[in-house]
């Protein structure tokens, strides 16, 4: 069976010493699903088994068992050694975007020049009577400013603050501009992408906050959709809750509904009351993480490609122009549409993604709206739900096994453990009789 990280990561923040039903809260996971992944590390990761007297079985890892798990395998090692070369090939790809850009602007002026003093040249020779500087070709001293080639460093924006800003001037950009050309183009990722996680997670820190014993209400604010009329009535949205932390529906007298977890209600630690939000909150979406003076740089230099594709196209109408210059403006008339579909592509894609952005953060403010209402409803419970949650309470239960309650380990061997449980068994039946004479 395949090792599940979150597993491992939740065995780490909980001490190496963990239950079924402390994992499934901790990480979110299905319980059924918790306890294979569980066993699963205790065989790979020389992990020993405690067996309590009530028959709950706390499982316990060496802190240093990602270490042996890397000496097992060598897949867990690529792994590790890929994750590593991912960072750097895709920090390349990252700032590759902002390179095409400043050579497809280099390459579109450096053709127009080119074209420009060919014609100039031409002109010249057919009209020796022109101004000596009728056809002087004007070239903004900034493309050709040695300051161009400090945007390839990643303290580019430091350096030019320093030089150009106040002293009182502090905050700075945490990206260089190269990675603020992708943050422009494509976001910085999806920040709900581990939503479905932080769902789970919280459902599970509800429930044991609970002692294993919840009503629907307690859920409602962590879900997204609690359905309407009949379904919300009978409570259906619970389904996937009861499924995943192996649930119990349980009836009250007057027709409530409580929902009680028994494994989430055995531990190997006193974790006591976890703080939680009240409701799942999503987060917006944000256009870029790049400061204002990074993306207003990144739509000039965007414009400027764009207008200069144009321009070199004009040029490039009369086919015969670059066939008779040759050299790099054949090379620049052979890729032009290249150059052309990315300086459209550079300002149109982060136009449609502003747009995306906006629709998809009032869908999300709605949801937050949805939950945050919910929450507010439990919050402020009536007489009827007090009631339930009241009920609910006659199945809170906890239960924390330390080392004395336990019958059985693996860490020990087992012929000394049978003799200390006959000394005790002995000890308990001699304290007994002496309590009744």
């Amino acid at each position: 069976m395949t090792l599940n990280p979150n597993i491992m990561q939740a065995v780490e923040r909980l001490n190496y010493r963990v239950t079924v039903g402390d994992v499934a809260a901790e990480a979110g996971l299905d319980v059924n699903l918790a306890q294979q992944g569980l066993l699963a590390l205790a065989s790979d990761a020389e992990g020993n088994l405690q067996v309590a007297e009530s028959g709950e079985i706390v499982y316990c890892f060496p802190k240093n068992f990602r270490a042996i798990l890397r000496s097992k395998y060598l897949r867990l090692r690529l792994k590790e050694w890929w994750d590593a070369v991912w960072k750097v090939l895709f920090y390349l790809i990252r700032i590759s975007f902002g390179i095409i850009l400043i050579v497809s602007i280099f390459l579109i002026i450096t053709a127009i020049t080119i074209i420009l003093i060919a014609l100039n040249s031409a002109n010249q020779n057919s009209d020796s009577s022109r101004d000596s500087d009728g056809g002087m070709v004007f070239i903004p001293n900034f493309w050709f400013s040695p300051d161009i080639f400090y945007i390839f460093y990643p303290d580019y924006y430091s350096r030019r603050y320093q030089r150009q800003q106040p002293s009182h001037f502090d905050e700075k950009p945490s990206m260089n501009f190269l990675e603020a050309v992708f943050s422009f183009l494509f976001g910085d990722g999806n920040p709900n992408a581990d939503l479905e996680e932080r769902r789970w997670k919280a459902i599970g820190t509800v429930i044991r906050n609970n002692r294993g014993a919840v009503v629907a209400e307690q859920i409602a604010p962590y879900l997204d959709d609690v359905s309407t009329g009949y379904d919300r009535e009978y409570e259906s949205y619970m389904l996937p809750v009861l499924a995943r932390f192996n649930g119990q529906p349980e009836v009250s007298p007057k027709g409530e509904i409580i929902y009680h977890f028994p494994e989430l209600q055995t531990s190997a630690s006193d974790r006591g009351y976890q703080s939680i939000a009240a409701y799942l909150k999503e987060f917006p979406w944000r256009f870029s993480r790049a400061s204002a003076g990074q993306i207003i740089l990144a739509i000039a230099l965007g414009a400027v490609n764009l207008v200069g594709a144009l321009a070199l196209g004009s040029l490039l109408a009369d086919g015969t122009v670059a066939a008779q210059i040759g050299g790099l403006v054949a090379f620049v008339q052979s890729i032009y549409w290249v150059l052309l579909g990315y300086g459209t592509a550079f300002l149109a894609v982060p136009l449609i993604r502003y747009f995306w952005i906006q629709w998809r953060n009032r869908a999300i403010a709605t949801r937050n709206e949805q939950r945050q209402e919910r929450a507010i409803r439990l919050n402020e419970a009536d007489e009827h739900l007090q009631e339930k949650i009241g009920f609910a309470k006659q199945y809170a239960l906890e239960t924390i096994i330390h080392e004395k309650d336990l019958a059985y380990t693996t860490e020990r061997d087992l012929i000394e453990q049978e003799l200390e449980q006959t000394n005790r068994i002995d000890a308990e039946w001699q304290r007994r009789l002496s309590q009744e004479h």
